[in-house]
């Protein structure tokens, strides 16, 4: 990534120096049809972009961002500039510019990208038809039209296309003409350069308009679109996106007091796509995975719902209102976290999406705050490799935490009160943090400069243990909650919560008795209202999910647990005694097979699918990572077993049944386990009511290959079944999974050696390659990894050199001799790029995390 870096002191000289007036884009795609990468270098489409903009003094200079093979004409206010003395690869330098007004004109040669990374080309394998689109935050926009790359020079912005005629071209602008394969697009409003999007090829498109009446008789009319692949069209559900569109437009407009802004609103499902989803106004990107192509849980589509209205949120958190520079971050992610959920609990049939918020999101931010490269959730962003690592748990699930206890601190009207004033003041331009905390201080009435020292400027996790003592009939004398905070960040902050009292009612049910909300601050706090309650079986700090925080049990409260959790009523309440007890186990409090044990307790009566999911994939992680070494062959076997038995028992069709299913897929262990998931394959063996449809079946197919229960014809046989992009991946990953040292060698090469694989494929491969049942045959590649990593980083996009850092670092080889590689590689890398150290030294904390959770679980 050489030269492509841009400092935030850069940023702040440009912006002090530059107004943009517009951008007028024009971009000739029509060779995305001509074949892949040439000999000579990569496929390119034409891109002209014209810039108006004053400089605010004279003399000064400056420069524009482009990241292209080739530019062909560069002019500044009609003179015409050398491109080989003014553009380096990445950047047009701007010379000695004259005060006031400026046109600069550049015709280039930008590149196609196989990454994700600016304008993405997709080949669909099931047709040879070709698909593209635009993804460009925090930074990419420069790959495919010059432009000054930061999100304060707002401006807006008119496309032009010129792409095959029987496509079909968007953009953020509604299309305002199509003539001859060329498509131009209405001007949008000002907006920065990541969010301007292109998607553009034979795209199945379905239309939809939602129309609002306001107070004063006015009426908003917008026009929803939904796209997705072809081969997709018979998967694809538009009526459900719709109906959750229309409900979130109508939530937002209810609360925010502002009519949304950008005309159209057009919902593109796109291949090969980096992200969940990307909050381009009128012309918003998801993941096609969001199209489900066989039987899913109703987590699934709670999940696409969260993610349609996280985007929609930015509209106003993001795309209205934007952040100057990326320390603030924050001032969209995590608002639009927070109202994602706020949105779907208070508007769509998922009433319930704060118990997935407690149980799943919330376990992001944990274990990102608990890593050495934790940072507030304002954070000190030097750089865009910075800020490409801080779209994380902290940003987005701590950030929305902390508004969520926020909401509860200054009440809801104020807090809404205070976007809507945010929204008017700010509308178009760009905030800080103390913006916002100005308009909530209006709205709240208190001084929001305390809270935010405490919860947005300093970093890690308080953990909040009761502490009860009781008299001789039994009645808590004081109950009080101790509060505690790791010595790398000693803050103790001020938290909101309830305390709930729980026992067994006479139906054996562990039933809330008793709560208290109270504000916790210092090491200690007591409780006084619970004074004189009867003596408790289970006491729940962080009752119904205030604050964030870790939460620890009293002994007696941790042995009701082990006996008695699934008879706790409340799924709320059982969600977050799950989290917590997860909590434990990684950090090395309870011993990993003690939390199997909870699992295959307690689990097989999860009412709440998400939940149930959530601890299938902790309980799989469990057993990977924290139980000791000698008891991972028996653990293995136990969650067989034990999944295959709930399997059995769960209600047939049931999306129970389903998530089990998946689950003993991902556990199975034995011959016999072996043996009945080839029989589901090939129809000999059957499980009442379960629909082994094709993402199933490639679910059941994994394991066998990793293991050596089914072979490369096998492979190669459900490719045909499934000729799909979908199966290409499939198709990778099984592949790469197989138990041998050529196959890894294969692997390894295709990723670390090669960049011919596209973003996706590199992905499946990394997936198949590390196998937790193949740690012996993955030890050679340690060594290789360390002297690997730094060419990799240099020669690659930083979304590929992320997926190689983090995907094949060594984390399987987890003993003490790993550990001191990975510290021998940090000591004496001290000048490597900081966004690479940071990622080692992440992955370096689980690895020791891990160790820690074995060694408690070997003396178990």
């Amino acid at each position: 990534m050489p030269g492509e870096n841009l400092s935030r002191d850069e940023a702040r000289e440009r912006a002090e120096l530059l107004t943009v007036d517009g951008y007028d884009v024009a971009l000739d795609v029509r060779s995305a049809t001509g074949g892949d990468d040439m000999a000579d270098g990569p496929l390119t489409f034409r891109s002209v972009t014209t810039i108006r903009f004053r400089a605010a003094r004279g003399g000064a200079s400056t420069f524009a961002d482009l990241i292209a093979p080739s530019v062909d004409a560069v002019t500044l206010d009609g003179t015409a500039l050398d491109p080989a003395a003014v553009f380096d690869g990445t950047r047009i330098a701007l010379a000695d510019l004259a005060e006031g007004e400026h046109v600069l004109v550049v015709d280039a040669q930008c590149a196609y990208s196989r990454t994700g990374e600016g304008m993405h080309r997709f080949v669909d394998p099931e047709d040879g038809e070709v698909y593209l689109y635009t993804q460009y935050e925090p930074a990419d926009a420069r790959r495919v039209f010059a432009n000054f790359e930061q999100p304060d020079l707002k401006a807006p912005y008119r496309f032009q296309v010129t792409a095959p005629a029987e496509w079909t071209v968007w953009s953020n602008g509604a299309e305002e003409s199509r003539e001859g394969g060329v498509w131009r697009f209405a001007e949008t409003r000002p907006i920065s350069t990541y969010i301007t999007a292109v998607v553009a090829g034979p795209y199945h498109y379905v239309t939809d308009s939602y129309s609002r009446t306001f107070e004063d008789g006015t009426t908003l009319e917008v026009p929803l679109g939904a796209m997705c692949r072809k081969g997709l069209a018979k998967h694809f559900d538009a009526d459900d996106i719709f109906l959750i569109t229309k409900q979130g437009l109508d939530f937002f407009h209810d609360n925010f007091d502002y009519p949304y802004p950008f005309g159209k609103y057009d919902q593109a499902f796109v291949p090969e796509y980096n992200l969940g989803a990307m909050e381009n106004p009128g012309c918003v990107t998801f993941r096609e995975e969001y199209i489900f192509r066989g039987k899913v849980t109703r987590a699934a589509y709670e999940g696409r719902a969260n993610v349609i209205l996280h985007e929609m949120a930015h509209m106003w958190f993001g795309d209205l209102v934007t952040m100057r520079w990326w320390d603030d971050l924050w001032l969209k992610e995590s608002f639009a976290d927070f109202m994602g959920v706020f949105a779907m609990t208070g508007a769509t049939r998922f009433e319930d999406g704060w118990i997935t918020f407690a149980n799943n999101r919330k376990s992001w931010a944990y274990r990102a705050d608990q890593l050495p490269s934790t940072h507030p959730i304002t954070a000190d962003i030097r750089d865009l490799e910075d800020a490409k690592l801080n779209f994380d748990g902290i940003t987005y699930a701590k950030g929305a935490s902390v508004l969520k206890q926020l909401v509860a601190y200054v009440g809801r009207e104020a807090f809404l009160e205070g976007a809507r004033r945010y929204f008017k003041k700010h509308a178009y331009g760009n905030t800080r943090l103390g913006d916002l905390l100005s308009v909530l201080s209006e709205t709240s009435g208190r001084d929001m400069t305390a809270w935010s020292r405490s919860w947005l400027q300093t970093a890690g996790v308080n953990s909040l243990t009761p502490v009860a003592t009781y008299d001789a009939a039994g009645r808590i004398t004081e109950l009080a909650v101790l509060q505690e905070a790791a010595e790398s960040h000693p803050e103790l902050r001020p938290h909101r919560v309830a305390v709930g009292l729980y026992r067994r009612n006479p139906e054996g049910e562990l039933v809330r008795y008793a709560r208290a909300e109270a504000d916790v601050s210092g090491p200690r706090t007591v409780i006084g209202e619970l004074a004189g309650a009867e003596r408790p079986e289970l006491i729940l700090v962080n009752d119904d999910d205030l604050t964030y925080c870790k939460v620890r049990f009293d002994e007696v409260s941790l042995a009701t647990l082990r006996a008695h959790l699934g008879d706790i009523t409340d799924p709320l309440a059982r969600a977050l005694c799950w989290s917590a007890l997860w909590n434990l186990t990684r950090d090395g409090l309870m011993p990993a097979r003690d939390f199997v044990a909870l699992v295959l307790a307690f689990a097989g009566r999860e009412t709440d699918i998400g939940v149930l999911q959530m601890l299938h994939a902790w309980t799989r992680g469990a057993l990977v990572n924290y139980a000791a070494p000698a008891w991972r062959e028996e653990g293995g076997r136990a969650l067989a077993e034990g999944a295959l038995g709930e399997l059995r028992l769960a209600e047939p069709g049931s999306e129970h049944q389903l998530a089990w299913a998946r689950f003993f897929a991902s556990v199975a262990a034995s011959d016999s386990d072996f043996q009945l998931l080839t029989g589901l394959l090939d129809g000999t063996a059957r499980i009442d009511g379960l629909d082994v449809d094709q993402e199933l079946r490639w679910a059941f197919l994994s394991p066998l290959v990793s293991h050596s229960a089914a072979d490369e014809a096998a492979v190669d046989a459900e490719l045909a079944r499934d000729d799909t992009a979908s199966g290409k991946r499939h198709q990778v990953r099984c592949l790469a999974s197989r138990p041998s040292a050529e196959v890894k060698a294969r692997a390894w090469a295709d990723v670390v050696e090669s960049d011919a694989l596209s973003n996706a494929l590199v992905e499946a491969t990394i997936a198949g390659f590390a196998q937790s049942s193949q740690r012996e045959l993955l030890a050679p590649y340690t060594a290789r990894y360390f002297e690997a990593i730094e060419r990799v980083w240099a020669e690659r996009s930083i979304q590929i050199g992320m997926a190689v850092v983090r995907g094949l670092f060594p984390a399987l080889q987890d003993d003490p001799a790993t550990l001191a590689a990975t510290d021998a590689w940090l000591e004496s890398r001290a000048d490597a790029a900081p966004a690479l150290r940071r990622l080692v030294a992440e992955a370096r904390d689980d690895l020791a995390r891990a160790l820690r959770a074995q060694a408690t679980d070997a003396v178990a």
